[in-house]
């Protein structure tokens, strides 16, 4: 079906899937710029403000594999009309939450919807978007909405808290999640893999053993200990359920992780510089937020407007992603994306920019002069990631491969917001405050973030070359091999 689509309505189901990816985008950069307020209000500790984040992130990478095997199944327009429903009525009840317990919980509800959004709309873009070149400048332009959502993310936010409060910045998911429900009723093709894919509920337990007790051991062992027995039996459990989802999925005809696509190393280095780059962004916006808002006195609006020399710098060079990797393939954006992340987090670390309570002139330029090189690298990492983790895998696999491909972005976020959260809460004893605590904890964070950056420039460049790109060539023979012989077996 999707294949008689006119361009134009080829465009109008793009512009209806970045609709969702808005909601989403929009909605974790709001949050972020609204968490002093939270903690004010809702009597907050940093690992409280943590898990407003991470639980949400936590639920969605969760699900995202098994959402997008789900739309190859049933039905993706209909997997992503639900999400749209949960997440918009997740965000009303969000603005609702009366404590931060339900906060939290209603972020969960909120999460469950999202895992149905991002993964699914990919699926439908890849399945719109057959060409290559077309697919990749579709896949720039949907980069280009999560410079968007950054661009008016903290501004909006900002405005929304300092005038309405801070439960507004979940409202505004309303009219957008109700237009995009009717438009995609509308327009929006249905679409499924052409031969379906059992649910996998042992590799779905195993990922949620995972995820929770490793992210549950990094945010609460500055409070409990690294050597407690709470903490140190959830490292265990998240090592025990990660062995046991290799070894299960290997030997699954269905898996929920397909390890097929891992023989690519392209994949394979896709998902892991996705990991690297949003455990940077991560990191970076919770470190910000705190050190804008709770450390330097600024207000939330003025705290967005901060970042948006970041914002921006990613809205600009999302498109040019598109655009390098439509023309020369996706090394040179991720090598370009590597460097420009790893200079954004070295400079604040090197001369203490972004780390001291009272900013000066010397060390707010050159704070502004990070945010932009990282906004750079931000940019310049969607598109290529996304595109390398579709091209090559068959498009019946489209829901699975984008679901993986969506998961380690989440997992990265999880991680960053864990990781730079530990670092901070234990630097602080717990409260945010100005001080030689936060100093030393902001100065160790921005180390972190530029470990992510160089990871993504190393494996950019091991992972994108000829041998590489054979591995991809054979993985993607091998699957579609292995689909023909049991489609002629059925």
């Amino acid at each position: 079906m999707t294949a008689e689509l006119t361009y134009r309505r080829r465009m109008g189901v793009l512009a209806i899937c970045c609709m969702s990816l808005l909601i989403v985008s929009l909605d974790t950069t709001i949050l972020n710029v609204a968490l002093p307020a939270i903690r004010r209000e809702l009597g907050a500790s940093v690992s409280g403000l943590q898990w407003t984040i991470d639980a949400y992130i936590l639920v969605l990478a969760s699900l995202l594999m098994l959402a997008g095997s789900t739309a190859d199944r049933v039905g993706r327009r209909r997997v992503f009309q639900t999400g749209l429903v949960v997440f918009t009525a997740g965000s009303v009840l969000c603005s609702l939450a009366p404590s931060l317990g339900w906060l939290v919980a209603f972020r969960m509800v909120q999460a469950v919807g999202g895992s149905m959004l991002n993964p699914v709309a990919m699926s439908i873009i890849t399945n719109t978007f057959t060409d290559p070149r077309e697919r990749a400048r579709a896949i720039g332009f949907w980069g280009s909405v999560v410079g968007i959502s950054m661009a008016a993310g903290p501004l909006v936010g900002g405005l929304l808290v300092d005038t309405v409060g801070w439960r507004s910045v979940f409202l505004i998911n309303l009219p957008v999640g109700v237009a995009a429900l009717v438009l995609t009723a509308l327009f929006v093709p249905e679409s499924r893999a052409a031969r379906a894919r059992r649910i996998d509920p042992v590799g779905q337990v195993l990922v949620v053993l995972l995820l929770g007790p490793l992210t549950f051991g990094i945010i609460e062992a500055p409070a409990l200990g690294w050597t407690s027995p709470l903490i140190t039996g959830c490292l265990v459990v998240a090592g025990c359920a990660l062995a046991g989802l290799v070894l299960y999925e290997r030997r699954r005809e269905d898996p929920l992780i397909d390890p097929r696509f891992f023989r690519s190393a392209p994949f394979s280095g896709a998902s892991a510089i996705a990991v690297c780059g949003f455990a940077a962004l991560g990191g970076f916006l919770f470190l910000n937020t705190l050190y804008l808002q709770d450390v330097r006195g600024m207000s939330a609006l003025h705290a967005g407007l901060y970042l948006l020399p970041m914002a921006l710098t990613m809205l600009l060079s999302s498109p040019l992603a598109g655009r390098l990797v439509a023309a020369r393939g996706a090394r040179p954006s991720l090598l370009a994306a590597g460097a420009a992340m790893t200079l954004g987090g070295a400079l604040p670390a090197v001369t203490g920019a972004g780390v001291r309570g009272a900013g000066d002139g010397i060390h707010d330029v050159l704070l502004l002069v990070s945010f932009v090189l990282f906004g750079v690298g931000m940019g310049l990492l969607n598109a290529p990631v996304t595109d390398t983790a579709v091209s090559g895998m068959p498009a019946s696999q489209a829901g699975v491969a984008a679901g993986i491909a969506s998961t380690s972005r989440q997992v990265g976020q999880v991680l960053g917001v864990a990781v730079i959260g530990s670092v901070i809460a234990a630097g602080v004893g717990g409260a945010v405050a100005a001080g030689p605590g936060f100093t030393g904890a902001a100065h160790a964070s921005w180390w972190i973030i530029t470990g992510c950056g160089a990871a993504v420039l190393v494996l950019g460049a091991v992972t994108t070359g000829p041998w590489a790109r054979s591995t991809a060539e054979h993985a993607g023979a091998l699957i579609a091999a292995e689909e023909a012989r049991a489609k002629s077996a059925a």
